[in-house]
């Protein structure tokens, strides 16, 4: 049974609105300001993870260290540098 013309036609119609539907929530989601929110919601529900939480504090732990005995490794050897010079001019 072969379809009439109008039949045809309300079907193109209602293809017609089912895309032009469609190509407006993609319009939307390709937003760059949906993307940055979307970005910054998904960075603030990882940070907001106890084991992101808990990695991040050890991270931040071994920065802190590391920083402090390059500090006090720095201070040592200036005081044996000053220590040495000391000890060459007192031979002079």
């Amino acid at each position: 049974m072969a379809r009439s013309v109008d039949a045809i036609q309300r079907d193109i119609e209602r293809t017609r609105n089912q895309l032009a539907k469609t190509l407006d929530e993609l319009s939307v989601r390709a937003a760059p300001k949906n993307f940055a929110n979307d970005a910054k919601a998904q960075a603030l529900g990882t940070v907001k993870d106890p084991k992101v939480q808990m990695i991040a504090g050890g991270v931040a732990l071994g920065i802190v260290t590391l920083t402090a005995l390059l500090i006090s490794s720095k201070r040592k050897e200036k005081k044996q540098i000053k220590e040495i010079q000391r000890l060459l001019a007192a031979t002079r």
